[in-house]
């Protein structure tokens, strides 16, 4: 799914993961707080609010190929 991983550092307080991500790509990414969990074990053991200078890794999701769908004709 991914091939692209981006280091994050903590920069700000009271910020979570899923707002981390809301910030960086400003759009819903399902799964993808998940992911985050996955690849960087004791990321969630450090609270809801993650420390200021904390680092953990992000997976960059890779563009999928554009679906064309064929027209429908309605007579």
């Amino acid at each position: 799914m991914t091939s692209i991983v981006e280091t994050v550092t903590v920069e700000g307080e009271y910020l979570t993961v899923s707002l981390i991500v809301w910030r960086r790509f400003r759009r819903p990414m399902p799964g993808l707080v998940e992911a985050i969990h996955d690849i960087n074990p004791g990321l969630a053991g450090l609270g809801a609010w993650l420390p200021v200078g904390t680092t953990f890794d992000m997976p960059i999701p890779t563009p999928r190929e554009p679906v064309i769908l064929d027209p429908v004709r309605l007579w």
